[in-house]
């Protein structure tokens, strides 16, 4: 099993829903974050200077068995994509073992 965790845009958070539910991934956790990018000017609207160092985005955390980790990974690249500088980041980790809390299963097989 892999965990995909991906940092997008608040603003395509919901194409990537769609686009995550189009190709078969219908459960993930979200949640809204502040971070530090890598832009170092500041934007300016009718004349005053704004920050863009602190940046809102959306986290979200996806556990997939491993087979779907590359459709996975594609939509979200796909889906959150604007072209710009601050489209986000894709992470990708092993799971050891899943447990289903509620009949004590595990494995690959409770992530259905």
């Amino acid at each position: 099993m892999k965990k995909v965790e991906a940092i997008i845009r608040k603003s395509k958070y919901s194409a990537v829903r769609d686009a995550l539910h189009n190709v078969g991934v219908n459960f993930f956790s979200y949640w809204d974050v502040t971070g530090l990018g890598n832009e170092k000017e500041g934007h300016v609207y009718r004349g005053v200077s704004y920050s863009t160092s602190d940046i809102q985005r959306r986290h979200l955390s996806i556990v997939v068995n491993d087979d779907f980790e590359e459709i996975t990974v594609k939509t979200l690249l796909e889906a959150a994509s604007t072209g710009e500088v601050g489209d986000g980041k894709i992470f990708v980790s092993d799971i050891n073992e899943c447990y289903r809390i509620r009949t004590g299963e595990k494995g690959g097989d409770t992530l259905k």
